[in-house]
């Protein structure tokens, strides 16, 4: 090293030790004034070497880490510095291109198959794949509509149409088979996901020919569901609602008419039926809805995830009761997200929730479930049941708007609120989530649901919202506007093709945290039916 350099480096050193000095000095008058607390300081070793209490594990550090406590705590949202501009951006739908699945439904009637199949789509549809079932008795009867209406044909359907040994039947069952099969071949190649094949496909030839037809696509995957049955109160119960809810097979019999051709026509299916054997087949086969699953070949992600969705259904009478926490601290001050206690009001729900769910639930077991956040907990303490934390139900993170009034957001981020009203569903908070987000977290959720009998959720509106759109089958844009009030509680109960709904509100006035749909009058739907669709829903259109 140069003289130079030397007389510089050493001009440097002793800059760095004076600097030291004056800050010790300036240390030891604070704390001869009572400003600081007094410290021990150790000499330094060299000029060069900062005092100990700079140093990891020093009694300053461990001062400051101390005075950071309170600021940790808590969920007061912080203030962003000017250069932060935006709060998030929208999320993108997952690329499920790839993903072709054929599902082919195997069983007797009134077997379960169309209730697994109609479930596996609402799950599917949640999930944002794009799921269609193909059921060809719907086709069966839109055909023979359209031909009564246009040369005032009437096709008879009964018990005989179905017999195999009516040869002309049986080639036109198989002919809208075939038809069925190819409409869903087409859907998958114009950009669906997962078509379900809701048929009987009750014998190995038919199973064979569908290999076959599925061999010749690339890409595509085959899984026969087999729904096998020998339950007689769930096979009675299946024949009654095939009668009851207006089936227009049967549109003139009476109902004790119809009981008796629909059993004769699962006679006629039960001459032929062959239960699934084949080795080579990848299939599932759920007996009595949940009673026992044999699996086989049952490879990749999505294909997985069906069979693990299907193994956890079950068809016991339940309810499901969902209900916000009481108002809250930040509710009356209008505060997203956060922490809070309940207010006065929100105590005296918690207080009375108890009575209205066990004057609904009787003397049934039911479990309670709550978030990890104090104002779920506080809502469930006087709850005689079990009581369960879920981390997943908590509420939708907020991120750096946690804390804030929509109106401070709006003042803040004028081009992110209006973006987050645009596309609520897919708009996520800048260091939080978006309803999708919330979404995919509570899939385990949904699949305990599945497996449970009488649950009451104690959650968040944004939670409680996605819950509800997987149960009534709500589209993505709805689900964020979903009205799910406070001190109310919604009681679904689960039917073969949808949920019975009823509310209750109790008499205890709370604010309302509901902000609607922005530019548009029209408003989600409360509810969905509970009927079966006979029909194909839009036009047929003829195959190429």
């Amino acid at each position: 090293m140069s003289d130079a350099g030397a007389l510089h480096s050493d001009a440097a050193s002793r800059g760095i030790a004076e600097d030291l000095a004056r800050a010790s000095d300036a240390l030891e008058n604070m704390q001869a004034s009572g400003e600081l607390a007094p410290v021990v300081t150790v000499a330094p070793a060299s000029p060069n070497v900062p005092p100990a209490l700079f140093g990891a594990g020093g009694p300053m550090l461990k001062r400051f880490d101390e005075s950071t406590v309170a600021s940790r705590k808590g969920s007061n949202a912080p203030s962003p510095p000017p250069s932060v501009k935006g709060i998030g951006k929208k999320v993108a739908k997952p690329d499920y291109s790839e993903q072709k699945i054929v599902v082919a439904m195997v069983g007797l009637p009134a077997r379960g198959k169309s209730y697994l199949s109609n479930k596996l789509m609402i799950y599917l549809r949640w999930l944002e794949y794009d799921v269609k079932v193909f059921n060809v008795g719907q086709l069966r009867r839109t055909k023979a509509r359209q031909k009564a209406q246009k040369l005032g044909v009437k096709e008879n359907h009964t018990a005989e149409f179905f017999s195999h040994s009516n040869a002309q039947a049986t080639q036109s069952r198989d002919k809208l088979a075939e038809e069925s099969l190819e409409m869903l071949i087409q859907w998958l190649k114009e950009g669906g996901n997962v078509g379900i094949h809701d048929a009987t496909n009750s014998t190995k030839d038919r199973r064979a020919k569908i290999e076959a037809r599925l061999a010749k696509e690339k890409g595509m995957t085959l899984i026969f569901l087999e729904s096998f049955c020998d339950d007689p109160a769930t096979i009675a119960a299946n024949v009654e609602l095939k009668v009851s809810q207006g089936d227009p097979d049967y549109k003139d019999m009476s109902p004790d008419e119809a009981r008796k051709d629909f059993l004769r026509r699962i006679s006629e299916y039960e001459k032929v039926y062959e239960t699934i054997t084949e080795p080579h087949l990848s299939y599932l086969r759920i007996k009595n809805v949940g009673e026992e699953v044999t699996m086989s070949r049952i490879n990749g992600y999505l294909s997985s995830r069906i069979a693990f969705y299907l193994m956890n259904l079950h068809i016991r009478p339940r309810n499901i009761f969902f209900s916000r926490h009481g108002e809250s601290q930040y509710n009356v001050e209008g505060k997203i997200g956060g922490d809070s206690l309940l207010s006065s009001r929100g105590m005296q729900y918690a207080k009375a929730l108890p009575a209205l769910i066990t004057d609904n639930i009787g003397e049934k077991p039911l479990t309670v479930w709550t978030s990890t956040l104090k104002r779920t907990i506080q809502t469930a303490q006087y709850l005689p049941y079990t009581k369960l934390t879920w981390k997943s139900l908590d509420e939708l993170d907020a991120g750096v708007c946690d804390g804030m009034t929509y109106e401070e957001i709006e003042q803040a981020y004028p081009d992110d609120y209006a973006n987050r009203d645009e596309d609520k569903f897919n708009y996520r908070y800048r260091g939080g989530e978006s309803y999708r987000d919330v979404v995919v977290r509570l899939e385990p959720v949904i699949m305990e649901l599945e497996r449970q009998e009488n649950i009451l959720i104690i959650g968040h509106q944004a939670i409680l919202r996605c819950l509800y759109a997987y149960f009534h089958h709500l589209p993505q844009t709805d689900l964020p506007y979903i009205k799910i009030p406070l001190h109310t509680v919604i009681k679904l109960t689960p039917k073969a093709y949808g949920c019975d709904e009823e509310r209750y509100t109790l008499p205890i006035n709370a604010v309302d945290t509901h902000r609607p749909k922005p530019k548009t009058a029209k408003q989600p739907l409360t509810h969905s039916t509970t009927q079966r669709q006979y029909f194909v829903e839009e036009e047929i259109k003829p195959l190429a």
